[in-house]
């Protein structure tokens, strides 16, 4: 069932769990995350990275996570993640995406809140949910997400979203969701994350009810964590690159103990079966929440 973010969400924190976002550039991961989300009984988030598009432009994979969406046995939001150019974003309107991440977090606050404000009005109206990001988040991966790269805790610190200002953007925007920094990054962690679980709590507390509090590199970072970031207020958690990073390990001993002799659709339904568990794993997870 293809649905927006609003009302999953909405659910979701009132209910005291998370929605699992994750990404799904191919059609082997389209299945896995959707076919998981089924196993567990939940709804999920898919989502095409525009610095994925290199790899699968959104009009091939787009029409196709709408398709397994509206099939699906569960409810299924299909969203642009970190959508940072206009143009890109009207692609992703055009192919029949519910909810978009627009993000213009490199630019000032004040230039980030019209441009958003005048966005939400225009998604709105196509029953379109957005999310915006507040404050750069850091990334180890070199220009995935314009974020700084060789961080450490100290270094992330410095990215942290101030409540009062999150409270400030969420009113004036009208935005669904905010992904807001808190000591997560984006990619393969240099070190275990060290989450400010506190922070979280005062921008739940300070933002609009209706907007929805994002918790971006959720791959990473150790389950108890997770829970308690989604007890002070998470409702959407990010996830990916250690489920991709994990996949390419068990291809690797699967071509291994076969001494390389398998047919290439063997492999992809190989990596399929393995991602199908891992992300049910991870939604079991979220699901747990509290």
């Amino acid at each position: 069932m293809l649905v927006n973010m609003k009302q999953i969400l909405e659910e979701a924190e009132k209910n005291g769990y998370a929605i699992g976002c994750i990404n799904t550039p191919n059609v082997e991961t389209l299945r896995a995350v959707i076919g998981a989300a089924e196993d567990v009984g939940v709804p999920v988030i898919i989502d095409h990275a525009q610095v994925h598009d290199p790899l699968i432009p959104i009009e091939e994979i787009g029409p196709k996570m709408v398709e397994y969406a509206k099939k699906a046995k569960v409810p299924v939001c299909v969203h642009l993640d970190h959508g940072s150019d206009y143009n890109f974003v009207m692609r992703a309107i055009r192919c029949g995406f519910t909810s978009i991440m627009y993000d213009l977090s490199a630019l000032s606050f004040e230039e980030n809140v019209e441009k958003l404000k005048e966005f939400t009005k225009i998604a709105h109206g196509l029953d379109i949910t957005v999310e915006a990001e507040l404050g750069i988040m850091t990334s180890t991966e070199e220009d995935s997400h314009g974020g700084e790269t060789g961080w450490t805790h100290e270094t992330i610190k410095k990215t942290f979203t101030d409540p009062k200002q999150a409270a400030e953007f969420a009113e004036r925007t009208g935005v669904d969701a905010l992904a807001v920094c808190f000591g997560t990054a984006h990619g393969i962690y240099a070190e275990p994350p060290l989450l400010d679980i506190e922070r979280v709590k005062a921008i739940r507390a300070a933002m609009p009810k209706e907007c929805r509090v994002v918790m971006h590199g959720g791959s990473g970072v150790d389950d108890d964590q997770v829970r308690a970031a989604i007890s002070a207020g998470c409702s959407k958690v990010n996830y990916y690159s250690y489920m991709a990073t994990a996949c390419s390990r068990h291809i690797n001993e699967y071509l291994a103990e076969r001494e390389g002799k398998a047919f290439w659709h063997e492999v992809q339904e190989e990596a399929y079966r393995f991602m199908r568990g891992y992300a049910a794993d991870v939604l079991r997870v979220f699901k747990n929440g509290k």
